[in-house]
Parts: C-alpha cells; structure tokens; sequence
C-alpha cells in the first residue's frame, strides 16, 4: 500500500513537473515584449494597416514564390522610429508548422533586409523549436532566390517542418513589405 502512495505522488509530481514546461512551449512572448526587445526605448512604434487590393496580392505571391501562402489582403505592421527616423518595421506572421500554430515577428530594416526573428508561440513539441542560433542566419538576409532551404539558409535536421515554415514566412513579410512600402508611403505622407 505504501508503495501505491508513493508511487501516485511521483506521478504527481512527474505531472506538476511536466506541465509548466509544456505551457512555456507554447507562449515564449507577448508581442508587446517581442517589440520592446526589437525596439528598445526611446522608440516610437507605430501600427498600421495595409489594405492591398488584388494587383498588391497577386504581387506580393509572385514575390513571396510559388511555395509561400500569401493569402491576407490586410496587413498589420509596426514601425519603428527615432527622432523622426525610420529604423524598421516588425511584422508578425501566424502560421502552421506541422499540424499546430507557431507566431514569429519578423523585423525589416530600411535597406529591406531582415533584422531579426523571434519565435513568440510555437506549439509544436519542444525539440522542433528552432534555436536562436539557427535563428540568426536569417539576419541581414534580403528577398532573392537563395532565401530558401536549397539556397543560403540551413535546414535543422530532425525539424525540417519547422525549417520550411520560418523560411516561407520570412520570404512573405519581405514580399509584403516591397509591395507595402512602408518607409515611401511615409515619404510620401510626409510631402503632403
């Protein structure tokens, strides 16, 4: 009988254990966070919405390439500036890994190159999590035929699904921001 005991409360245990991990897997930041740890303060970080009509979309598919989902014809993004000066703009992309959810904010500088990626929700079981490491060769990438798992970016063995989904939405928020535009639309703003 004693044993029965003590071997439920390991099991307890074991499960109050293996709980909070699961739920840190899930939700690794808010997007405030992810904003503030892109764009420190003294930044100004501005939303908007893009509306792109049919011409933009069908644009931004032919830029993103045939094997990237390009299928919302409205747009949120966040721009970032400093004393009047533009320093990138942070769009988030909501997307199926294998078969559940995984958030990334893609940051843009203004030479249109990637900044960062941060991972905020990945559902999908810990181990396929792509490491920040593996993160960072996306930095300073820009929107080209290389930008791919057969060109300059490196697959994570065991995680190719992972691998494939990072990289298509990376292509997408570059291919969204050239047809956005969103430092000449403010140049634009600014004539007026």
């Amino acid at each position: 009988m004693r044993f029965r005991v003590l071997g439920c409360l390991a099991g307890l245990a074991m499960l109050l254990v293996l709980i909070p991990a699961t739920a840190v897997a899930q939700l690794r930041m808010t997007q405030p966070e992810a904003l503030r740890l892109a764009f420190p303060e003294p930044l100004v970080i501005e939303r908007k919405t893009a509306f792109l009509d049919d011409v933009q979309l069908a644009t931004a598919r032919q830029h993103a390439g045939s094997d990237v989902e390009v299928d919302h014809s409205v747009v949120t993004y966040y721009v970032a500036s400093r004393d009047g000066v533009t320093e990138g703009v942070a769009y988030f992309d909501a997307h199926r890994v294998r078969t559940l959810p995984e958030v990334l904010m893609i940051v843009v500088t203004p030479e249109a190159v990637v900044r960062r990626i941060e991972v905020l929700k990945f559902s999908e079981p810990p181990e396929y999590l792509a490491p920040e490491g593996w993160l960072r060769q996306f930095e300073g990438k820009r929107l080209a035929s290389d930008l791919s798992l057969k060109g300059s970016i490196v697959n994570i063995t065991g995680a190719t699904l992972t691998s494939r989904a990072i990289t298509q939405a990376s292509r997408r928020a570059l291919a969204l921001h050239a047809v956005i535009d969103p430092f000449d639309q403010e140049a634009r703003q600014a004539d007026r």
